[in-house]
């Protein structure tokens, strides 16, 4: 079954690592073989990682996108109990992360991600 993306006026997406930017049109995308893809919408740029959770989530990304992700796993792990020590309410969050990547579901793990990221802002006060 193809995956249809619909792409926003200069939006852009990652696609096996390739950026790809659509152009000043509205334009339907079909993807019809299995890849690792991230809307441009969707990444964390390293410049904007100023937080812990921030900088798992590109931790996150990487695994994702990487061949043999088991090295930015081993980072996950680093940065997870980092993350635990300085906010251990955010056990719940981290082991949903944990969980996804466990079963191989990186993609799952990228938004569970972003759950963190948004209670890492509730809890600094920044909602």
């Amino acid at each position: 079954m193809a995956l249809r993306l619909d792409l926003k006026p200069h939006e852009g997406f990652l696609i096996n690592g390739a950026l790809i930017r659509n152009g000043a049109r509205r334009t339907d995308f079909l993807i019809e073989t299995q890849c690792k893809f991230l809307r441009e919408s969707e990444i964390i740029k390293e410049s904007e990682a100023d937080t812990p959770a921030k900088m798992l989530c590109i931790t996150l990304q990487v695994l994702y996108l990487a061949n043999d992700p088991a090295e930015a796993e081993d980072l996950f792990t680093r940065q997870a109990t980092a993350i635990m020590t300085t906010m251990p309410a955010a056990a719940p969050y981290l082991l949903a992360i944990h969980d996804e990547i466990a079963d191989k579901r990186y993609h799952h793990a990228i938004k569970r991600g972003r759950d963190l990221v948004a209670f890492e802002r509730q809890q600094s006060g920044d909602a």
